[in-house]
Formats: structure tokens, C-alpha cells, sequence
């Protein structure tokens, strides 16, 4: 215990003695940093690797061995079709900001694509003296595309250090270069936004328009059409949402033939309502869609999609939550919903994924958290036949839409923990018409990136409080043994999210492979409620005042790993980020008797101050809002308020990770957690990346001295790898 009365908040959230730490960049703040970054690196940095015949640290020995992982040129490069090109945003050890390039299809099946570097963001920093890292680009169809006229017009979207907001830059594709807002060049300033194109000279612009055109989550609150050449201040106004909804989107699909704008009012995530635009009009008038505001709602060509979160009833007809339903879009929207039901969820089964193609509908199904596809298509009379696709594919299988446009090829990306990625493409023309899928062609397969030898993969069910079946995943090894050489429990990593319906699947674990279990460790992912993996009712099960849920679950997976033999209380540990962290925060405060380390990643932490700082106001569907009887439910699994100066079993080893560039998840979190640990003694140590926004770092070194830090501090508390 610490000699000092510890400063911890008081339980109803009436005084922070460490509010000060909120002040991002305040002097005080990064002084606090500053001493608490070196001494962590000066007590990891210290620990030697076991397997080095030169008494190296093993910090050193991960982060060289993460970032030649991150690096490593035969990656396979994820590309998006525009006309003639493949697009790509590449970074490597002598890139390490990135290119944005592009090659032909032709050049990208070959061993050695031939690449034409578009822009060199590396190259782009030294020149204006930034920090500029790549948030990503659109390409505006050019009107003539069918008969030839190339992709020329860009917007590109660039953040000082990896925060949310950035700025977006007209971009020519021609002359490879910026068009200055000088020459009628779109620039948007820095904010929480972005702009889409409608036209070459017409963009949609959902961003900070000035004092009051942003909620209260620091997103855009207005939509507006701005045309070329003048202010950004005078573009028109078409759509507005209060200061308390989370945000505004608007964008432009311009498919020949079924153009389409839209304006969406997100009232809170999985919340909104969604308005088709009709710009011939002066103003431009917006007819909703009336559909339940937890319905989602999309169309291409003529076909419209819905994806109801709850019970939806349409002319007598029932479609369950997690179901799909499709229909002619023109007809629903003039009240004629002649809808047909795609797929149905079972207690099993969840809706993963939808990929359109140009005539096809490819369904990803997660089964018990087991991918599989189907392929949707319409006769020549319109009804709609099914078909599985690619049943002889294992692993987590990933479809996207070469160019739904014009085609039906689909790219399909397998990987799995243990297996290396595989991209393949295919050709579903002649599935419409009754005929064969196309061949699944491998395109691109990556190299093992660790040992996998007796490595096993297995999937097991914990029961949880209140008797629901948890899976999970373990990898392992059969043969693993402890550092005496005889079988025991194992140094055991178990990871989790549990929120906002994000599936956590297998995929091929690349770092974690070669700093973790290479050396001895097991691996295990947890399918916790809060999640997706079976569907809406998963993800419901676990908001607001039944929050408790997931971390039930969590606890329960770890209790049956410990039941099973895999590991021991001083084995396992637990990782989390974002609201992955506000889980491992709890496992800190509600269950320290169960684990041997925890590791808390750009965390939620503070649920009394969560709704005021940053981007939390929008999470307030999720959690509940702390300024109204909510707090009553909130408090009990707010760690920053369930620190004890006597808890009922020693707080476990903890390092707690954040980065000041995070403007989604305040860093005040971190930092404030941290103090308050201090203040109690307990075994506590933090590191803050200056950069990185709110994946943690902005590089692949500093990812790389992320991860090294992190395994080190596991090994170091766990026991040595063997």
C-alpha cells in the first residue's frame, strides 16, 4: 500500500483528484507522461531475453522480430478496382509513412508487380514539415468511363499523427499532384469529417462548418453540396441534426442508371435515419425511408437492402432481427414492399457479411463463429434461388466486390490463426443464369510468419453466470510444458472486445505468433456478449444496465480455462483496447483474484466523465448516460470508481497503454486510471505514445515498440518463454 492516503475519485463521481491529467497536452500532463513512458521502458528494457546466447533484451529481440513481421515486402497488398488499376496504400521499412500506388491486374498476379507511385507520404512530410499519416482516398467515376475516360479525380483524407480528424486534398491523378485551393482545389480544414464527390465539380461536405456545426461528440452536425470554386463556409446547407445526435453522413452513389444521393442522421450507433436526396429539386428535398430508426437500409441498382436489429413487421410479413430482406427500392419507397426474406438467423447462425456483385448476393454466415458462404441470384422471372459457395474453403473468409458495377468477380481473402493469408479471386457471371461458379483462382498467398509446428487450434464453451454458452478459441501446443520441462500450466494470453456488435473471427496471428506462442505461450479469443457473433440479440444482451453480462463471460472463460487445466491463476493474462479496455479494466477491479497480469489498451476507464470528453457522447447507446439515474448502473463497472484501497485480492501486475493523438477515447482515461493504481501501491506501470490516434501508433515502429513492450512486460510477470 502506498505510504500516502491514495487519491482515488469518490464513488459517486463527485470529486477527481486526477482530473488534471485531461489536459491532453497540458505541461503538467506530459511531464507525468514523460517520467511514467521512461521508467516503463527502463524497467522492461531491462529484462533479458532467455533465448539469446548474448544476454539480449528481450524487448529489443521482439520489437526487431514484430517490425520485420510489419514490414516484410511479401505481404500481400490489399488493392481496391478503379478502371483499369488496382489501388493500393503501402508502407515498409523504407516507407514508413506510406505510398499510395496502383498497377494493373495483370501485374498484380505476378511474383513482382510493377507499381506506379502516385503519392510518397514519406516524401510529402519532409517537404511540408508534417506529420501527415494516410487516412485514405475516393476516386470520382468519370463520366465517360464506359467509353474509356480514366480515373483522374481524387479526394484524399490525411491526419496529423493518426487522430480522427484530418483533412481532405484534392488530388490529380494525372500530374500526380495536389490541386491547390488556390487553382479551385476542395480542401477541407481539419475536423471530424469528410467530403464525397457527386460530380467534378460538386462535392457532399459533412464536416465543422464553424462555431456550433458540430455535436457534441465532435462530429458534423450539417450536410452540405459545395461547389467548385467557391467558400467552403457558403456551400448549401440541405440537412441539419441536433447538437446531441452523434453525427451526419452524406454521399453521392453513382452506379449508371441509379444514381442515388443520401443524407443519414446518426442518432447513436445502430440508431439513425436515412434520407434519399433529390438534388433536382431547389433545395434539394429528402424523402426518409420509413423503416425502424435500428433497421439498416441500403440499395444498389435496383435492389434495396434491409438488415433489421429487431422484429420487423411489413404487411403482415415477420422478419426476425439479424435476418435480410430484399426488395425493389423504388417500389418500397412508393409503399409497394414486395420483400423477400435472404436469410434467417438461428440460434446458431448470424449474418457476417453482404458483398453485391453486378446480378449476385454473396452472403457471409457465421456458424458458432465458423465462416461460410452463400450465393444469392434471380432467375429470369425474378425469384430468388440459392446455392452454397466454396464449401470446401476453412478459416475466416472475407468477400468484397471487385467492381460491383460493372462485374461479378469477388475477391475472397482466408486466413486463419495458425494458416497464412490466401487471396483468391472469382467469377460468378454465369451463377445468375443457373450455371457453375467460376474457378477460385489464388491470386496472392503470404509466407508463414512464425512456427506453427504442433501448433492446435480448438474451439471450447465456457458457461457463463447465468448458464449462456461462451466460445472461445485456444491455440496452443499439444506438447506444451512449463520452464521445469513437465506438462503445467501454460503462460495464457486471453483476449476480448465484447461491444458495438464487432465480431471477433479468426485470423492468422502474425505478431502474436512470433512474439507469443512461438515462444510458449497459448492464445485464446473470446466471443463474449456485446459482440456480433450471433447476431443483434448477442450485442443487446450486454447494453447498459446489463453490461455486467460480458464481463461475466469473460471471467467465465477464464475460470474454465483454469478448470481445464490450460493454465493457473499466475499464467494467465488479459489484453483489451478501446472498449476492450474498459473489459480489462473490470477484470482489474471486479475479478483480481483470477489473473496473473493485465494489459489495458486506449481504454474507457472513467464512466462518470466518459460522455464529456471527446468522442464518448456517442457511446452513450452502449452504456448510458452518467449524467441521469444511469449512473446507478454505470458506477458498477466504472474501474476508475471501483478502485478499493483494500480490494479483495491483490490488484494482479498491470500496464496500461494509450497515445495522446487519441481523439476518439480520451487519454485522460489512461492516465487518471493510472494515478489512482499509484496512489494505492499497486503494481501499475504506463506508457504513452505521442502519436497514433486511437490505434495506438501512427508506424510500423511504433507498433512494433508497442508490441515488444507489451510481450515483454507478459513474459517478464508471467515467467521467462521457454
Amino acid at each position: 500500500m502506498s505510504e500516502t492516503a491514495p487519491q482515488l475519485p469518490a464513488p459517486d463521481g463527485t470529486s477527481d483528484p486526477h482530473r488534471w491529467l485531461e489536459e491532453v497536452t497540458g505541461e503538467a500532463a506530459l511531464d507525468w507522461v514523460r517520467e511514467r513512458n521512461a521508467a516503463a521502458e527502463s524497467e522492461l528494457d531491462a529484462f533479458r531475453d532467455p533465448l539469446s546466447v548474448e544476454d539480449t533484451p528481450l524487448s529489443a529481440t521482439l520489437q526487431r522480430e514484430i517490425r520485420e513481421i510489419l514490414d516484410a515486402k511479401d505481404r500481400i497488398p490489399a488493392v481496391t478496382k478503379r478502371g483499369d488499376f488496382l489501388y493500393n496504400f503501402w508502407t515498409d521499412a523504407e516507407h514508413e509513412r506510406g505510398l499510395w500506388r496502383r498497377t494493373t491486374l495483370a501485374s498484380y498476379r505476378t511474383e513482382e508487380p510493377v507499381w506506379e507511385t502516385l503519392l510518397d507520404v514519406d516524401a510529402l512530410n519532409e517537404a511540408e514539415g508534417e506529420d501527415w499519416v494516410w487516412h485514405g482516398a475516393r476516386l470520382l467515376r468519370p463520366a465517360g468511363l464506359e467509353d474509356g475516360e480514366p480515373y483522374r479525380h481524387a479526394l484524399v483524407d490525411l491526419s496529423h499523427g493518426g487522430s480522427d480528424a484530418d483533412v481532405t486534398r484534392e488530388f490529380d491523378l494525372e500530374t500526380r499532384s495536389f490541386v491547390p485551393a488556390s487553382e479551385g482545389g476542395f480542401e477541407r480544414p481539419e475536423a471530424k469529417g469528410s467530403l464525397s464527390w457527386i460530380d467534378r465539380d460538386t462535392v457532399w461536405a459533412s464536416t465543422a462548418f464553424g462555431e456550433g456545426t458540430t455535436t457534441s461528440s465532435g462530429y458534423a452536425r450539417q450536410a452540405r453540396i459545395w461547389r467548385r470554386g467557391t467558400p467552403l463556409a457558403e456551400a448549401q446547407l440541405v440537412h441539419e441534426v441536433p447538437e446531441s445526435d452523434m453525427a451526419v453522413f452524406a454521399g453521392h452513389d453513382a452506379t449508371p442508371g441509379w444514381e442515388r444521393d443520401w443524407v443519414i442522421e446518426a442518432h447513436a450507433f445502430y440508431d439513425t435515419t436515412v434520407h434519399v436526396v433529390d438534388r433536382t429539386q431547389e433545395p434539394p428535398a429528402l424523402t426518409q425511408v420509413e423503416v425502424p430508426s435500428d433497421l439498416e437500409v441500403d440499395a444498389h441498382r435496383d435492389l434495396g437492402f434491409f438488415s433489421p436489429r429487431s422484429d420487423w413487421e411489413v404487411d403482415g410479413a415477420l422478419y426476425p432481427a439479424g435476418s435480410l430482406v430484399v426488395g425493389d427500392f423504388e417500389r418500397f419507397q412508393a409503399g409497394e414492399s414486395e420483400l423477400h426474406l435472404l436469410f434467417e438467423p438461428t440460434e446458431s447462425t448470424s449474418l457476417a457479411g453482404v458483398t453485391v456483385t453486378r446480378t449476385a448476393v454473396v452472403l457471409t454466415i457465421l456458424e458458432d463463429v465458423l465462416h461460410r458462404l452463400e450465393v444469392h441470384t434471380r432467375d429470369e422471372h425474378g425469384d430468388w434461388e440459392r446455392r452454397d459457395l466454396f464449401p470446401e474453403l476453412r478459416g475466416s473468409i472475407d468477400v468484397a466486390a471487385v467492381d460491383a458495377d460493372v462485374s461479378d468477380e469477388i475477391w475472397v481473402t482466408v486466413t486463419g490463426f495458425i494458416e497464412p493469408t490466401a487471396l483468391h479471386l472469382a467469377d460468378l457471371a454465369d451463377v445468375a443464369g443457373g450455371g457453375e461458379v467460376g474457378e477460385l483462382e489464388i491470386v496472392k498467398s503470404a509466407p508463414a510468419r512464425f512456427d506453427a509446428e504442433g501448433l492446435d487450434v480448438s474451439q471450447h464453451f465456457a458457461i457463463s453466470d447465468d448458464g449462456t454458452r461462451i466460445p472461445y478459441f485456444e491455440i496452443s501446443r499439444l506438447d506444451a510444458e512449463d520452464l521445469s520441462g513437465s506438462a503445467g500450466p501454460r503462460p495464457t494470453l486471453l483476449y476480448g472486445y465484447g461491444g458495438f456488435e464487432i465480431s471477433l473471427t479468426p485470423s492468422y496471428l502474425g505478431a502474436i505468433g512470433k512474439a507469443w506462442l512461438e515462444r510458449g505461450g497459448t492464445y485464446v479469443l473470446a466471443n463474449i456478449r456485446g459482440g456480433g457473433e450471433y447476431g443483434p440479440h448477442w450485442h443487446q444482451a450486454a447494453l447498459k444496465e446489463n453490461r455486467h453480462r460480458a464481463y461475466e463471460d469473460f471471467s467465465s472463460v477464464a475460470k474454465d480455462l483454469v478448470e481445464r487445466g490450460v493454465t493457473d491463476r499466475e499464467h494467465l493474462a488479459v489484453r483489451g483496447g478501446s472498449n476492450g479496455g474498459l473489459l480489462t479494466g473490470n477484470m482489474v477491479t471486479q475479478y483480481p483474484e483470477l489473473f496473473g497480469a493485465v494489459i489495458i489498451q486506449v481504454p474507457l476507464l472513467d464512466m462518470k466523465r466518459y460522455s464529456h470528453l471527446l468522442a464518448g457522447a456517442s457511446w452513450m447507446a452502449e452504456y448510458g448516460d452518467p449524467d441521469t439515474e444511469d449512473w446507478e448502473h454505470l458506477r458498477t463497472f466504472s474501474p476508475y470508481h471501483l478502485l478499493r484501497e483494500d480490494p479483495s485480492a491483490p490488484y494482479p501486475p498491470t500496464f496500461v497503454l494509450t497515445s495522446t493523438r487519441d481523439d476518439r477515447v480520451h487519454p485522460g482515461h489512461a492516465r487518471k486510471f493510472t494515478a489512482a493504481m499509484e496512489s494505492l501501491g499497486a503494481d501499475v506501470r504506463y506508457w504513452e505514445n505521442i502519436e497514433g490516434g486511437h490505434g495506438g501508433a501512427a508506424t510500423n515502429e511504433q507498433a512494433a515498440r508497442m508490441n515488444a513492450l507489451m510481450y515483454t512486460f507478459l513474459w517478464d510477470t508471467l515467467g521467462s518463454s521457454s
